[in-house]
């Protein structure tokens, strides 16, 4: 991750060293997700595509574009072009602003002509939408509106319906309507965006008049880093855990110096005040599916008492690791990543102290370390870096960090037995496997775009396109939920295969690495046998292909009995005859219709 692309943000060193960035970048022989962005603009839009790039890039996603020329973003939407046509956007984003409306209604226009003008602008947008849904079928990034550098009513402006801030919220809202009834299509909220910029800087009228930009030209890193956030989010590039330090950080004073009942946390000072709205905020943060995690020097009791100070927000439960020693923060937080079972890029790491913060950002690869500045900022830092940026939230997200506690107690249990079979027994667990149904459609696309360790294929799914799936004859889909007596994992493995005469090929199997070497994968391969003898499919065909993260499945068809039949470079193609006599693999897992 490189430092200078991350918020608080020098839009004129980005702007000016973005090629020297865009190199940088590409020299670290990162493995990156390609994808295929159309952006259609109702305004200039190559700077725009050009400090996206950047971002998408630093986030682990290789872009390519696709640029609509100057002001036809509706021409492109529900025309088309031979050139977009054979583009196949994965992702179409349509660059608009208030510069693009054309209804406006006027001073002193009644209740009913103002509602008529809006739905006309609102339908020139949802018309344009809802082709790009049947044409295109993948999911859509729409910008809001920003509010106007001025106000024609004064204050009143937001208040009557023939104002244009009026006009503005009240077309917002019905965009977000839109976006709350379609799960692949997604807000860029410039409205938001403008204001934290500021928006007489941001609709700086020079930049229209001059270059046809909506906005001024500094504003584009900012727009484009929020814009790389959604994309990121919808490919499962969101970061997973946030670390954080204690000291200074989430209380003021050192507890291990001042005692637990000296910190400053609450209400009596100002400073106490900054530090418990920034703990409400880590909380509020745990309740979306972050996981929480500390990295302190300090001894653990001393650590303890700090967490259960009267004041705090956040208490020890709320955290799945503690790592209260005197190692090196480097070593803890890689420490963190072995035992959630996760790569060190899903972490950030939050830390008062610039040196910690710079020896963790040297020595843990891929980690995320903002520069937090002073207790005031940091939560706008962590907030504005959109490392959790939320595209949907499912009943999987919310319980996460109680998923990752019920681990530690399993691998507990496992300690405890000297026999692996009978520690597998003693968990008691039970398992729905069925096609994919729509309660689970947004969970399935999500693990199609977060697991790489145990993914057979690396392929990519969008909720639209996992829905498509669902629906075709010649597809076999299954989905598997796995529970025991610590808890329920949710939905934790994935198989989508396509059928040819009497053979099934593999195209994505997948499992969440939280479930690893506890039998999911037997049950999963004995429901796929099940479902081919029941369909006369006699052969399976299953594919390995490599990346940096997902070696440790390369054997993983031999040991469900498949034979290697093909390997170039890597690449291995995998054979199992379906016999009548074929045994279950599962042996600890109870596999029932609901659980």
């Amino acid at each position: 991750m490189l430092k200078e692309l991350e918020y608080p943000l020098d839009s004129e060193y980005i702007l000016k060293k973005s090629k020297y960035l865009k190199k940088k970048l590409l020299e670290d022989g990162s493995c990156r997700l390609e994808k295929r962005i159309a952006v259609l603009g109702g305004s200039t839009t190559h700077d725009v595509i050009r400090i996206m790039e950047l971002f998408l890039l630093n986030q682990g996603i290789l872009p390519l574009f696709y640029e609509s020329e100057y002001a036809k973003y509706w021409e492109d939407a529900m025309f088309g072009n031979e050139r977009l046509n054979q583009f196949h956007p994965d992702i179409i984003y349509i660059h608009t602003s208030n510069r693009n409306i054309t209804y406006w209604p006027p001073a002193g226009c009644t209740e009913a002509e103002a509602d008529l003008l809006l739905n006309q602008q609102y339908e020139h947008f949802h018309m344009m939408w809802e082709n790009i849904a049947a044409v295109w079928k993948c999911p859509v990034i729409q910008n809001n509106m920003e509010f106007l550098f001025y106000r024609l009513l004064g204050n009143q402006d937001g208040v009557f319906l023939s104002g244009r801030t009026s006009f503005i919220n009240r077309l917002n809202e019905k965009f977000s309507e839109y976006a709350r009834c379609k799960p692949n299509f997604f807000i860029n909220d410039i409205n938001y965006q403008s204001a934290a910029f500021g928006v007489d800087e941001w609709a700086d009228p020079f930049y229209w008049h001059m270059y046809k930009y909506s906005l001024n030209l500094k504003a584009i890193p900012w727009l484009a880093l929020n814009i790389s956030n959604i994309i990121k989010s919808i490919y499962g590039k969101n970061k997973k855990s946030l670390v954080l330090d204690l000291d200074n950080t989430l209380w003021g004073g050192i507890v291990g110096d001042d005692g637990s009942e000296n910190l400053e946390i609450g209400p009596e000072t100002s400073m106490g005040q900054v530090y418990s709205e920034f703990q409400n905020y880590v909380k509020a943060l745990k309740d979306l599916g972050v996981v929480l995690n500390i990295d302190t020097k300090n001894e653990k009791e001393n650590a303890i008492a700090g967490l259960n100070h009267p004041d705090g927000t956040l208490r020890p439960e709320d955290f799945v690791f503690i790592k209260a020693n005197w190692s090196p923060k480097s070593e803890n937080m890689l420490e963190i990543a072995r035992e959630m079972n996760i790569l060190p890029d899903s972490l950030v790491f939050a830390d008062d102290n610039p040196a910690e913060r710079e020896i963790v950002r040297s020595y843990v690869a891929g980690v995320s370390v903002p520069e937090i500045g002073t207790p005031e900022q940091y939560i706008r830092v962590l907030d504005h870096n959109g490392y959790f940026e939320v595209t949907g939230l499912s009943d999987d997200d919310r319980k996460r960090n109680e998923m990752y506690k019920a681990n530690i107690l399993r691998a507990k249990q496992e300690a405890s037995f000297t026999d692996y079979g009978a520690y597998l027994k003693a968990l008691k667990m039970k398992a729905v496997i069925r096609p994919f149904e729509p309660p689970y459609m947004s969970r399935i696309a999500q693990l199609t775009n977060k697991s790489n360790q145990f993914n057979l294929t690396t392929k990519r799914y969008t909720q639209a396109e996992i829905e498509q799936t669902a629906l075709n004859p010649n597809a076999i889909t299954l989905y598997g939920k796995l529970e025991d007596k610590f808890g329920d994992n949710g939905v934790v493995s994935v198989v989508i295969g396509h059928k040819d005469m009497k053979a099934l090929h593999l195209d994505l199997w997948l499992m969440s690495c939280r479930v690893l070497k506890r039998d999911m994968e037997f049950a999963m391969m004995d429901e796929v046998v099940k479902i081919c003898l029941e369909q006369g499919i006699s052969v399976i065909y299953g594919y390995y292909y490599p990346t940096g993260k997902n070696s440790m499945v390369k054997d993983f068809y031999a040991k469900q009995g498949f034979e290697k039949i093909k390997e170039v470079s890597g690449n291995t193609v995998w054979r199992f005859e379906i016999t009548k006599e074929y045994k279950n693999k599962n042996c600890y897992i109870e596999v029932k219709e609901k659980i």
